[in-house]
């Protein structure tokens, strides 16, 4: 496909100044467009699509081209600014100050938070509201994730209610692969996962999900969720309730190791693989 050479205003967001400036620098480097995308595997189509800001990178494709111009992790440094630009416009608020809290706790009462779901568990949700753009939104909510794998981590504390486990998202193995990966979370003493049992009854998150952070120089943020999109307050009275409100949550719902038993349950009886009209059990 024939790619339109067009100059971009590099001031006019962060995706235009990540594609004038592969240009710039991919001329400066006596490259063609298919010479540097057989450099770092990809078609010279790609890299004249994100050229020309017809497609968002992704961070390995940032990596690659700093190791093939020996640009110095100047596209990988970039490439964050250009996934964040990617999310709505009402939430990359919450997204910046999420990146930058130092405690995050989140109560969901429909689906995964963020943070903790895989890349299909995400595609299936994104789908739904942005079946146009969802290569683009996965990109950017796996890069939010990006902030549990630094070196020191924030804690962040999730309760879940049991109907997370049991609305499914995608096929079953989707499901399950999403359970697994909340399991895997067993072991990092960075991420406690609580579930709130349906045995529980009336709690104090029945009004929906929510998130609070913390931070070491800012004011707390309690961040809800809405239809259409989210709301975020720095009120101290605010803050105090639901602080108060998430405690109680806390202490109603499963101890981080039975909520994981319970996962695991979930898991299997209602996402296992189950044998096939085909398949017979031998004693």
């Amino acid at each position: 496909m024939a790619h339109v050479r067009r100059d971009l205003d590099p001031s006019a967001s962060p995706l235009d100044y990540y594609g004038y400036e592969l240009r710039r620098r991919r001329d400066s480097a006596g490259l063609t467009l298919n010479e540097l995308g057989a450099i770092i595997f990809c078609t010279g189509s790609l890299v004249g699509q994100i050229e020309c800001a017809q497609k968002v990178p992704t961070r390995e494709f940032s990596e690659r081209v700093d190791a093939a111009l020996g640009t110095e992790g100047f596209f990988s440094g970039l490439v964050g600014l250009v996934l964040q630009s990617q999310l709505p416009s009402w939430f990359q608020p919450y997204a910046a100050m999420e990146a930058k809290a130092t405690y995050i706790s989140t109560y969901q009462c429909q689906v995964v938070y963020g943070l903790l779901q895989t890349e299909e568990y995400a595609r299936v949700l994104l789908s739904v509201g942005h079946p146009d753009e969802v290569d683009e939104q996965v990109a950017a909510r796996l890069e939010r994730q990006r902030i549990l794998r630094r070196e020191v981590p924030p804690p962040l504390w999730v309760v879940l209610s049991e109907a997370v486990l049991h609305q499914q998202v995608g096929s079953s193995e989707i499901m399950r692969e999403q359970l697994e990966y909340l399991l895997h979370f067993a072991k990092n003493p960075w991420v406690q996962i609580q579930v709130l049992p349906f045995s529980v009854g009336q709690h104090p998150g029945m009004m929906g999900s929510f998130n609070l952070l913390r931070f070491d120089r800012d004011p707390d943020l309690f961040y809800a969720d809405g239809y259409d999109q989210g709301s975020m307050t720095a009120n101290p009275q605010v803050i105090r309730e639901r602080s108060v409100g998430y405690a109680r949550l806390q202490a109603c719902a499963l101890s981080p190791e039975d909520s994981a038993e319970l996962i695991g349950r979930v898991m299997e009886d209602r996402y296992g693989h189950q044998p096939g009209p085909d398949r017979s059990t031998v004693a």
